[in-house]
């Protein structure tokens, strides 16, 4: 169908529906420009969430980078920034495809619309103009001819009157025939013109307006189909992004596949384990016979709170005697860690001394390389000029393979301590004199201090020999010592059975003082009152500790 045929008399109309298409165009444009902001923010949200949860660069998010969940959480992060990215590239194609096209072809599409409806009205003024002129030749032919009657009456009048001259006669007769022509000229103006208009305006109606709106016709169609072809870019840009989406979550499932809870497990042993074996049954101390006891500061009476003297001693408030607290960063050797532990530190150190050692051994092979080519060709240098390299490679080397036997030695010793998992484990026993044979029984204090909680680790000869109980030079080594203050409080969380030697019994809401803070072992020293105190695990209390400990 022809506007042109159709619309013929919907000039008016046109108008006001083509200005209305163009307002749509915008309003389309202002929908996409949205849309693509909204792309935007969305990606600088999801960047910002991704860099939020990041793994900072200490040594806490290195020990968690060890778990594969851990793992699993940062390559997702990872394809979160990559899949941001997609969204940016969504808005940019959004931008430079639809927003910046449809804003330039809007401009062109008011431009020709204005153009069309110039030359609409033009058209139209002309006709009305020959439609005015026809109507001044149609009220002239028409006056004409009046005059021309009204002269005819006159004559006949004055020809018929017998009192009028002859004069008067012909003058009257002569004015009705120049009426008669004039009525004559303006009527062959008129047909003249008449037909004149009625061919201008069929050029009008079939010719000039059917060609004005063929071409807002074409141009309103012509915007249809450009915003068609708008909205199926609308969708190509997210369409494009798709695979690379795809992909992105196909990584983050990946990530989630690849998480081992077996493997997150076994890392916690590796992490954790002590290398210690659990103590061994307490012997049985036979009361019914005379014997003399000693005062053992390791004992599990005193640990538990069982068996308390009249008169409590300084020795009562010390259970740990031998432990040395981790303060720093601990001696070169790690011995202030358990022995497993220790081993693994002492062998990643090992490994790392070797590959400092196959860095400078690669080194001085170069150079060496380098000076046998100057001495086949001394015009590309002097070969002498690199014995002073050489020869602090060769010290490096020296000191770094001196460092590797120190700690081969620390790690032999530390692998000959470590007990073995099928042996049973050593009993336990008292520091008790037996009266009948007068044999002393061994004090295993090395033992206590390989199971404490804090996981501290000394090293003692294996060939120690038994100390004696009631050696007054024992006692007095750790009589000296002063109680430890107490540094806060603690409410148990939880109840807890101290079954092991060093640790105190805890029930729920109980509160305690806090006299030592958690060394990164997971276990607190608390004291309930003067005469109990021992460690319980850091995650089964609610620690406060005072100000001035904080500050400190």
């Amino acid at each position: 169908m022809s506007w042109g045929t159709e619309l013929w008399d919907q000039f008016d109309n046109l108008e006001k529906h083509t200005q209305w298409g163009i307002d749509f165009v915008e309003r389309y444009t202002k929908f996409v420009k949205e849309r693509s902001e909204i792309e935007l923010n969305y990606a600088k949200q999801i960047r910002n969430l991704s860099k939020k949860y990041q793994p900072k660069k200490n040594s806490r998010e290195e020990e968690e980078n060890k778990y594969s969940s851990c793992r699993a959480f940062l390559s997702t992060l990872n394809e979160l920034q990559d899949y941001a990215g997609q969204h940016e590239l969504v808005a940019e194609n959004l931008t430079a495809q639809i927003i910046a096209e449809l804003a330039k072809y809007t401009q062109e599409l008011k431009a020709e619309r204005k153009s069309h409806f110039h030359d609409g009205r033009k058209a139209q003024q002309q006709i009305e103009n020959s439609w005015k002129q026809l109507e001044a030749c149609k009220r002239r032919f028409e006056r004409d001819c009046k005059e021309a009657d009204r002269a005819q009456q006159y004559f006949e009048k004055m020809d018929a009157d017998i009192n009028v001259t002859k004069a008067d006669v012909e003058k009257a007769r002569q004015q009705s025939q120049m009426r008669h022509q004039m009525a004559s000229d303006s009527k062959n103006e008129y047909a003249a013109y008449l037909q004149k208009f009625n061919q201008e305006q069929n050029d009008h109606y079939y010719t000039i307006i059917p060609n004005i709106f063929q071409k807002i016709q074409d141009m309103e169609e012509k915007r249809i189909e450009r915003l068609g072809e708008s909205m199926r870019t609308f969708a190509e840009v997210d369409r494009q992004i798709l695979p690379i989406v795809g992909k992105c979550l196909d990584g983050i499932t990946t990530a989630a596949e690849s998480i081992e809870s077996k493997n997150d497990s076994k890392q916690v042993v590796d992490s954790y384990k002590s290398g210690f074996e659990p103590p061994g049954d307490v012997e049985f101390e036979d009361y019914g016979q005379a014997m003399k006891r000693a005062v053992s500061e390791t004992s599990l009476s005193n640990s538990r709170g069982e068996s308390k003297p009249e008169k409590p001693t300084k020795r009562q408030g010390k259970l740990w005697p031998f432990i040395k607290k981790n303060k720093g960063s601990g001696p070169e050797d790690f011995s202030h860690l358990p022995p497993e532990q220790r081993r693994k530190k002492l062998q990643a150190k090992i490994d790392d001394l070797n590959k400092d050692i196959q860095k400078e051994m690669d080194q001085r092979d170069a150079l060496t390389k380098m000076k046998d080519v100057y001495i086949k060709n001394p015009q590309m240098g002097d070969p002498t000029s690199l014995d002073p390299r050489l020869g602090e490679i060769a010290q490096n080397i020296d000191k770094l393979q001196a460092e590797v036997q120190k700690f081969e030695g620390w790690l032999a010793e530390v692998e000959g301590r470590m007990p073995v998992k099928s042996d049973p484990p050593t009993k336990r026993q008292s520091a008790v004199f037996e009266t009948q044979n007068n044999a002393p029984v061994t004090n295993n204090c090395a033992q206590d201090r390989e199971s404490s909680p804090d996981g501290s680790y000394t090293e003692e000869p294996s060939s120690e020999p038994p100390v004696k109980a009631a050696d007054p030079e024992f006692d007095d080594e750790f009589e000296e010592e002063e109680v430890l203050p107490t540094i806060g409080t603690c409410k148990a969380l939880y109840p807890f059975e101290g079954t092991n030697e060093g640790t105190i019994s805890i029930t729920e809401g109980e509160l305690l003082y806090v006299i030592e803070e958690d060394k990164g072992d997971g276990w607190t020293r608390v004291r309930r009152n003067e005469e109990q105190e021992g460690y319980v695990p850091t995650s089964y209390v609610e620690v406060f500790l005072d100000n001035n400990t904080k500050d400190s």
